[in-house]
């Protein structure tokens, strides 16, 4: 899963970016609103944190921005603003949902995973294939019972698959969301990656689509 964050206030911003990343979240930083639009604007996000009060622009007039293009990625807006006004503001300009600061960071992560999940069309938390279980809002993830140990390459990759289980994701669409912007990436570097998940989870469970993607599937069905 891959985060845009737009923050202007540094420390905090590293703060929130080290947590997201401690939860195996690929997150790219913007602390300005220009540059925070640009990005939500041209980069494949599962879900965006955005702060109303930046430099160079706001956050309202970028969320709205994004709405009137099409852009449907989820968005949290995260502020300092506390006033019902301010509230009413950031949802008819398109925030899915909004949590005031000063925050617990375990709750932002338990927001964003809650979005994510949603935007992928799951109502329950508990998303399951075959044997792989996928705790949606924990983050965890068993096979027959069991916790696997995943990498967090191997986790973002596997936890794209399972919202879209049964479903055919893109090679690129994979990439963009495994992998920060600024990220120096070897083109053999995902399939490394499906490779390893393949020896964890069983050799079957992940398909190649060839030209396409991958997909995750049961064979038989997925509950």
């Amino acid at each position: 899963m891959r985060v845009l964050l737009v923050e202007d206030d540094a420390d905090l911003a590293a703060g929130i970016a080290r947590a997201l990343r401690a939860e195996h979240f690929a997150v790219d930083v913007a602390t300005n609103g220009e540059d925070g639009g640009h990005l939500g604007s041209t980069e494949a996000y599962d879900v965006a944190v955005l702060d109303l009060g930046l430099p160079r622009r706001d956050g309202i007039s970028i969320l709205a921005e994004w709405r009137a293009t099409g852009r449907t990625l989820p968005v949290l807006i995260l502020t300092a603003r506390d006033a019902w006004s301010d509230k009413v503001q950031g949802f008819k300009a398109g925030a899915d949902d909004y949590l005031v600061k000063p925050f617990r960071v375990e709750e932002l992560v338990m927001r964003l995973r809650a979005l994510v999940r949603r935007a992928a069309g799951h109502a329950a938390s508990i998303i399951r294939c075959g044997p792989i279980a996928f705790d949606a809002q924990t983050g965890q993830f068993e096979l027959d019972g069991m916790p696997l140990k995943l990498t967090a390459f191997e986790w973002r990759v596997l936890s794209c698959l399972m919202l879209r289980k049964e479903i055919v994701v893109e090679r690129l669409d994979l990439l963009e969301r495994v992998y920060e912007g600024d990220a120096d990436v070897d083109s053999n570097s995902l399939e490394v990656i499906v490779g390893r998940l393949r020896r964890k989870i069983g050799p079957d469970r992940i398909e190649t689509v060839r030209g396409r993607g991958y997909r995750l599937t049961e064979h038989a069905s997925c509950a």
